[in-house]
């Protein structure tokens, strides 16, 4: 009998703790806008950089109960390029396009990639690697620059919303 007791209190307590872990775990969202110039070359890699984007992440914790020295990791879940302008354009523009993140004293590193198929719409759901990113959103700002190599000629410019996801995992405060 004791030891069915002592059983079924390690399984509460593990399951408690797994349910106040996940209280923990949450995604952020950022969005910025690019633009691709009309008559950019084919086969050469140009790239575009969005303007820096306040992380607002202090708050962001906050609201979702932790602080920026609780946060055991960050990684970046999505990124979807949406093509606002032109109307009617679609990405089979792009041969290739690859993601860079950079801050304030850190190194700019890669954290997206994607061969861009020739059927592609005006929605593009790049590649992320794996990596912690969690130096760079605990910064209070940070910058995508985007390395594109087009295999077409495009006669206007092509305004594109850069939409991230980052996933959160945090420690609960104070434990």
């Amino acid at each position: 009998m004791r030891y069915l007791f002592l059983i079924l209190s390690i399984l509460l307590t593990v399951s408690s703790c797994d349910k106040i872990d996940e209280l923990t775990k949450f995604d952020i969202e950022y969005n910025s806008k690019v633009v691709v110039p009309g008559a950019t070359g084919i086969n050469l890699p140009f790239n575009m950089i969005t303007p820096d984007m306040e992380t607002n992440s202090e708050s962001k914790f906050e609201v979702n109960d932790t602080r920026k020295d609780l946060i055991e990791e960050i990684k970046l879940t999505a990124l979807q390029m949406v093509i606002t302008s032109p109307t009617a354009a679609d990405f089979s523009f792009l041969n290739s396009v690859e993601v860079f993140i950079s801050a304030d004293g850190l190194d700019e590193i890669k954290i997206a990639e994607k061969d861009v198929p020739e059927n592609a719409g005006a929605i593009l759901d790049v590649d992320v690697l794996d990596i912690d990113l969690k130096e760079y959103i605990k910064k209070d700002e940070f910058n995508l620059r985007l390395n594109t190599v087009t295999d077409e000629v495009i006669n206007e410019d092509h305004e594109i919303d850069v939409n991230t996801t980052f996933f959160v995992d945090a420690k609960i405060l104070g434990l």
